[in-house]
């Protein structure tokens, strides 16, 4: 029987699946917790850059407290009131009675192992020639433990070496540290800082020059001084 014989279509070749086109991978899409992170790290250098801002923005607005708060540390100034009275009634400079007081006691009452007492560590030596000299009659030792009568007596013990060594401030504050013997042997009233002898009062006087300065400069108003 001549003719062509039919394959059945389950024996036909099937079109191979190899040149098919493939199908493109659908890509995962990001969790929630993924997208939420991205989020948060493109705000941080946003956020960082408000908070710096903000951060100069308090340090502007409180550079006078700022410094205020240093300066209470590093420079201290109490009973200003009564260093201008004493200052006014003894001619001497009141950021000068300012700047011993830094020196001798940082404004802090204390006691040395010498027996020196007070803001102006004066001791009860002193403070009898003192009385003496300024005509009081009722000092006891309690009183140096007063800020009133303690800056009251270093400012007048002040002007008494002032007078003595003729208005030479380097001589002044050496006999306030050193005693007057000891400024009167190095040289008295011509006394240079240079020629003082012991170390420790050489570095007492530059040190209450320079901090005279600086009560000068930070505090004029307070202590009286004017422009």
């Amino acid at each position: 029987m001549s003719g062509r014989s039919s394959t059945p279509s389950r024996h036909r070749p099937q079109r191979s699946r190899a040149g098919a086109r493939p199908r493109p991978a659908r890509g995962r899409r990001p969790s929630r917790s993924t997208r939420s992170r991205r989020g948060w790290r493109r705000l941080l250098p946003l956020a960082g850059a408000v908070l710096a801002i903000v951060l100069a923005a308090l340090v502007v607005a409180n550079l006078d407290r700022f410094q205020e708060a240093i300066r209470e540390v590093t420079l201290p100034l109490r009973h200003e009131d009564v260093i201008r009275q004493e200052s006014r009634q003894w001619d001497v400079p009141a950021d000068l009675v300012a700047a011993v007081i830094y020196r001798e006691s940082r404004f802090r009452d204390q006691t040395s192992s010498a027996g020196a007492r007070g803001l102006m560590q004066i001791t009860p030596r002193t403070a009898k020639l003192i009385e003496r000299e300024s005509g009081g009659t009722t000092f006891t030792q309690e009183d140096l433990a007063n800020p009133d009568v303690n800056i009251a007596y270093g400012t007048f013990y002040l002007r008494l070496l002032l007078d003595k060594f003729e208005q030479n401030q380097i001589a002044a504050l050496a006999a306030y540290n050193a005693g007057e013997t000891n400024v009167a042997n190095w040289g008295g009233s011509s006394l240079k800082l240079d020629e003082i002898e012991f170390p420790e009062t050489r570095d007492y006087i530059e040190d209450v020059l320079e901090k005279r300065g600086d009560y000068r400069d930070h505090y004029g108003e307070e202590l009286g001084l004017g422009g």
